[in-house]
């Protein structure tokens, strides 16, 4: 299988969500060593879970079958440009690269509005509509120091 077909199942995918309950219509599969490891659909509706996008679905089916959370030497075909949320996840992931088949404005012109996302996370952190501060930073750095100086802890 090459490039194309990668793409062309994550478009698949896509369509099979069409129509159901489950979500919206994105398709994702994580290729590694050419073989699909992982498939994901947008299940947000189904699992009642804002972070259950096509990507994300997919990144965790790829861990479980390597049994890694590094999923370093991967490729993700995705039917859309991935979200803000999913982009971080994937940096995450250390996935070496990212095909797309949808750009972020035909999701715009679906309903699928992410730009507002995009905007928020470029301003600084007192402009953005979501405010933020900062409680107990003191106690917060103690577990941060104890888990840095325990013996087992597994960095990524």
């Amino acid at each position: 299988m090459g490039a194309e077909d990668f793409m062309r199942r994550a478009i698949e995918l896509s369509r099979e969500n069409i129509g159901t309950p489950d979500g919206g219509p994105f398709g994702a599969v994580i290729v590694k060593d050419g073989r699909i490891i992982g498939e994901g659909t947008n299940q947000v509706t189904a699992a009642n879970d804002p972070t259950a996008h096509a990507e994300m679905v997919a990144i965790r089916a790829a861990a479980k079958t390597l049994g890694s959370f590094k999923l370093d030497g991967c490729e993700i075909y995705t039917s859309c440009e991935p979200c803000p949320m999913c982009l971080a996840a994937i940096y995450w992931a250390r996935i070496g690269k990212v095909w797309f088949g949808n750009t972020r404005s035909d999701a715009a012109d679906i309903g699928f509005d992410d730009d507002f996302l995009y905007r928020e996370l470029a301003q600084p952190m007192d402009d953005r509509s979501l405010k933020m501060g900062q409680i107990l930073p003191s106690e917060a750095k103690q577990a941060f120091q104890e888990w840095y100086a325990h013996p087992a802890r597994m960095p990524y």
